[in-house]
């Protein structure tokens, strides 16, 4: 089959940092589905993936897809051959930048019926971020009330707190955007208030005087003086970044639970559990109900080394809203 990926940690202007390459159809595992990919999304963890070291031989990246069910595994319980399937992958196995791919059925939810598999494949990583950041984390329900801070609102992640927390709390979101185009996709994506990113502290008092109860944060270095202005005491902070040296101590005074969120987590520690796919599959729900829209925003094709070298530089400015999506064909 053909794959994309990388031998060497090279900057994305480099033709060799993603290639193409022929490489075996993957074997489904016991639990393991076998998908034909119709569409991937690029995400900020593919970036850091393929920057980061090199690799030992040839890893084809690649973490949201969607696409069908063409075999299963012997004790494969929750899909069926033919299955429209949507997922996002584990960091400890081969990616989805390829034809096939095998995936724990643990990890996989049905498809929203109404999308496409390319608004389907930009949600599985920031819905399943957000989902555990709100509700495992913050322990927020349908009746909680407060005010929540999505710093980073345009992006994937926080396109999809925004819509979960307007969904399924009674929470005040205040979202943070630089541009005139963030500020309006946030306010799309559900934000009551959003503010400069630009001007942290004095913005976010503009709209909640009083500080924020909950706070979500992709982008932790130099904002944690901030964030302790910020923050409520016995409040709660979601990280989804690894800064490296990062000195919490300002948060101590109001004695913040700083959460760590990685998805990651429950595939490869927690393999027999099904909870990913139970949100997924919730997830799809709520998108077939009109209550969640795809963050899909740029859509790319075919997929092959060109195309992804041009959706990584995308990610890598950092500039893109919502989700850069690679379609198969």
């Amino acid at each position: 089959m053909r794959a994309v990926g990388f031998w060497k940690a090279l900057p994305i202007s480099n033709p060799e940092s993603l290639v193409d390459a022929e490489v075996p159809v993957p074997t489904p595992g016991p639990h393991d589905l076998l998908v034909r990919v119709e569409a991937v999304s690029v995400n900020p963890a593919d970036v850091k993936s393929r920057s980061g070291s090199d690799p030992k031989g040839f890893r084809i990246l690649g973490y949201d897809a969607a696409g069908v069910v063409t075999a299963v595994g012997d004790a494969v319980t929750l899909f069926a051959v033919g299955d429209e399937v949507y997922y996002s992958g584990q960091i400890d196995r081969p990616g989805s930048n390829a034809q096939f791919q095998a995936v724990n059925e643990n990890i996989v939810g049905h498809k929203p019926a109404s999308f496409d598999f390319a608004e389907a494949a930009a949600l599985p990583v920031a819905t399943l971020t957000a989902w555990e950041i709100l509700f495992d984390h913050f322990g927020l329900t349908e009746h909680s009330t407060g005010t929540l801070l999505m710093v980073g609102a345009a992006g994937g992640v926080g396109s999809m707190v925004l819509q979960l927390a307007r969904a399924r709390t009674r929470l005040t979101v205040v979202g943070t955007a630089g541009r005139g185009d963030s500020k309006r996709w946030a306010t799309e994506m559900g934000a009551h208030h959003v503010v400069d990113r630009h001007d942290l502290v004095a913005s976010v008092h503009a709209v909640a005087p009083d500080g924020v109860e909950y706070l979500v944060s992709p982008f932790s270095k130099g904002n944690i003086d901030a964030y302790a202005e910020l923050i409520r005491p016995l409040g709660h902070i979601a990280a989804t970044d690894e800064p490296e040296g990062l000195d919490l101590l300002p948060l101590k005074p109001k004695s913040v639970t700083w959460h760590w969120e990685l998805i990651f987590t429950r595939p490869i520690l927690l393999p027999d559990d099904t909870y990913q796919h139970e949100l997924l599959e919730e997830t799809a729900k709520l998108v077939d109900a009109g209550r969640v829209r795809s963050v899909a925003t740029t859509r790319l094709g075919p997929l092959d080394a060109r195309t992804m070298r041009d959706a990584h530089a995308r990610v890598e400015s950092s500039a893109a809203i919502g989700k850069v999506v690679v379609t198969a064909t």
